[in-house]
Order: C-alpha cells, then sequence, then structure tokens
C-alpha cells in the first residue's frame, strides 16, 4: 500500500440523516470552507456576514459548527481562539452548487481542489439518495415493469435497438462527435458511415453498441465493479481507435479543469480498488451505478475513454439488478459537463444526481428494453 494512501473511517450513515444536519447556514458554511479552508469561526461569520443571504450571529455559527463536526462534515483543528474548521470528505459529498455558475469562472479562478482526494470514495456513506428521491425512482422502475412486462421479442428488439441507437449517439456526443441522431441509426441498422466525417467517429459509436450488448448479454459479470469489468468494458469501447487498455501508465489531463488525476501507477490501482469497494458496500443498484460511474470518470484509470466506461458501467450495473438502462438522450451536454467538472473540483455529486435521476426517470418511462 503507499504511505501515501490516507485511511479513511467509513461512516455508513444514510443520505438523510446527513441533510438532516444540513440545514441552510451550514451549507453556507460549508461554501465558504470550500472558498478558503481552515478558518476560525470568527472569520467564518465574516465571511457569511459579506454575502448575500440572511443574517447570521456569531453565536449561531458557533452553534453551527459544532453540530457539524458532531456529524463529521467538518474537521476541528486547534483549540480556544485558535481553532480552524476544514470541510471533509464527507461534507463535500452533498453541498449544493450550481455547476453553471461555478464553471463560468476561468479554470485558474476557481476554488475547487486541483489534486485527487485520497479520502473522498472510502466516504461515500451506504446510500446517497434521499427519501424523496428513491421514490422517484422506485416509481420510474414500477412503471418500467408494467410496460416491460408482455412484450414480444419483436417488440423487444425494437424498442432494445432504438435505446442502443440513441445511447451510443448521446454519449458519443458528449465527447464531441458530430454524427447525428439520423446518422447514428443509419450507422447502426444499415452500416451506412456517415460522409464528410472521420471514420474515428463511426468506429466510436459501434464501439458503443458492441459495449452495451456485452453488458446486456453478460450480465452476471457486473452485479458489482471490479477492475476486470471495467477494464472490460473500456477494451470494447477504444478498439481500433488508437488507445492503449489496462490502467494508464502516463499523466492525463482534464481539459477545462483545474483537476489532475493521479499519475502514479500504484495510486491509480489503489483508486480503482476503493470505487469498487465503495460500490460493493452501497445499499441500492441506483447508487451502484451512480457511484461508478462518477468514480471511473474521476479516477481516469485509462489514458482514454474513461467517462465513456463510466456511462456503460453504469448501465450494466443497472441491467444486472433488472432496472432500466439510460440513453442519456434528453441530457444536455454542457449541464452534463459542468455537473462533472463539479464533482472533480469540489468533490459534491449533488449536481450530477440531479441529472442521474433525471435521465433514470426519462429513459424507466420511455424505453422497454430488457
Amino acid at each position: 500500500m503507499s504511505k501515501n494512501r490516507i485511511i479513511m473511517i467509513r461512516f455508513l450513515v444514510s443520505y438523510d440523516t446527513i441533510m438532516r444536519t444540513m440545514t441552510r447556514n451550514q451549507q453556507r458554511i460549508i461554501v465558504s470552507l470550500l472558498q478558503k479552508d481552515g478558518q476560525s469561526s470568527s472569520s467564518i461569520h465574516a465571511s457569511l456576514s459579506a454575502t448575500k443571504g440572511e443574517a447570521i450571529s456569531l453565536v449561531t455559527v458557533k452553534r453551527a459548527l459544532s453540530a457539524m463536526a458532531d456529524a463529521r462534515l467538518l474537521a476541528v483543528s486547534g483549540a480556544g481562539p485558535a481553532t480552524l474548521y476544514s470541510v471533509t470528505p464527507l461534507g463535500r459529498l452533498f453541498v449544493d452548487i450550481d455547476p453553471a455558475t461555478y464553471v463560468a469562472l476561468e479554470p485558474d479562478m476557481r476554488y475547487g481542489l486541483s489534486q485527487y482526494n485520497f479520502g473522498l470514495l472510502p466516504t461515500i456513506p451506504d446510500d446517497i439518495f434521499s427519501d424523496a428521491e428513491h421514490e422517484t425512482l422506485d416509481a420510474a422502475t414500477g412503471e418500467y415493469m408494467r410496460r416491460t412486462s408482455d412484450l414480444s421479442e419483436t417488440v423487444q428488439k425494437k424498442e432494445l435497438e432504438r435505446l442502443v441507437i440513441e445511447l451510443s449517439w448521446k454519449s458519443s456526443k458528449i465527447e464531441g462527435n458530430t454524427y447525428t441522431l439520423l446518422d447514428t441509426e443509419k450507422l447502426i441498422l444499415e452500416g451506412k458511415e456517415a460522409a464528410g466525417h472521420d471514420k474515428s467517429e463511426a468506429v466510436m459509436i459501434l464501439n458503443h453498441k458492441d459495449a452495451f450488448t456485452f453488458a446486456h448479454e453478460h450480465r452476471d459479470l457486473f452485479r458489482t465493479l471490479t477492475r476486470p469489468n471495467m477494464e472490460k468494458l473500456h477494451e470494447i469501447l477504444v478498439k481500433n481507435l488508437g488507445v492503449g487498455t489496462g490502467l494508464r501508465v502516463r499523466p492525463v489531463g482534464v481539459i477545462g479543469s483545474r483537476y489532475r488525476p493521479l499519475d502514479v501507477p500504484q495510486q491509480i490501482a489503489e483508486a480503482v480498488a476503493d470505487v469498487c469497494d465503495a460500490v460493493a458496500r452501497l445499499s441500492s443498484p441506483y447508487a451502484k451505478a451512480l457511484v461508478a460511474l462518477l468514480g471511473i470518470s474521476y479516477i481516469q484509470p485509462f489514458e482514454d475513454g474513461n467517462k465513456r466506461t463510466g456511462r456503460l458501467m453504469a448501465n450494466a450495473l443497472l441491467l444486472s439488478h433488472n432496472l432500466a438502462p439510460l440513453s442519456y438522450r434528453s441530457v444536455d451536454e454542457e449541464s452534463y459537463r459542468a455537473a462533472m467538472l463539479v464533482f472533480y473540483e469540489l468533490n459534491s455529486l449533488e449536481a450530477f444526481k440531479g441529472l442521474f435521476v433525471s435521465q433514470y426517470d426519462f429513459a424507466a418511462r420511455n424505453y422497454a428494453a430488457r
């Protein structure tokens, strides 16, 4: 084990337990600490008083800080007047950040982390959805089960084709692919490449189809996230694209972000083990899918194709639990990228979680592919 690796105590608590602690003022406190870590209660009070929002007294700030420290949302150092507060990985996870406002800042002007947070993945609690979000997800699944209970083989095949086409198109588009939905349909159903496009764009789309088909036909391999099944999906997704397979041995960067993923091979392997452990202990398949997607994207374990692998792994996990797979058809690409950057730099999953819930609800009510 790397001597630089941070070992964190795992707090197996529910999302609602955490969020009952996270009042509006406590959210404001965490945002203040994200902007400047290691502040005293007086400094935090001055920061909140200088920003828009309801007035807050120093006594209220101190009371909130004590409660947040007890809930392990904040770490405390020093004593007396020299007491300083910092946000823990657990506190970062559920802070509410507006992605559009945050990414509107130039990368070097943002207040997010520039390096990988070793404490993040081991700290993810046993569930990450609120009761209300679970109700939305379960209701969507109920509708999906109702709609797919009596489908003929012909209808199932057509619905599966539609899902694969729309997933392959939108997931590729998020990565900058310029094929239209109609181009993608012709490519997948008729084998016709669109004129005026680079060959690699067609390969990327067809690889999506093959990766989804593999996950659909080998559901037993994807009950949880493992390094072998992750590497297998990645291998399919980057076939004939000139991308190396296996965990990377060279540094990679993230365009438009101050965040730099790990570049030491041993640490990359340990981070992959951490995300596999996190997914294994999560209590719901929805959470498994979301954390796999975010974790793979965050670690960037491969030299390219990481976000594609994350999206397909999320679908593989959903399929293995007989849940609706996502096409991401209705997602706005800029909103997707902004929510992902908030996770990279601030480690908050709230914005992306909202996208995931809405996309699952959309997919469950618009497809009948099982």
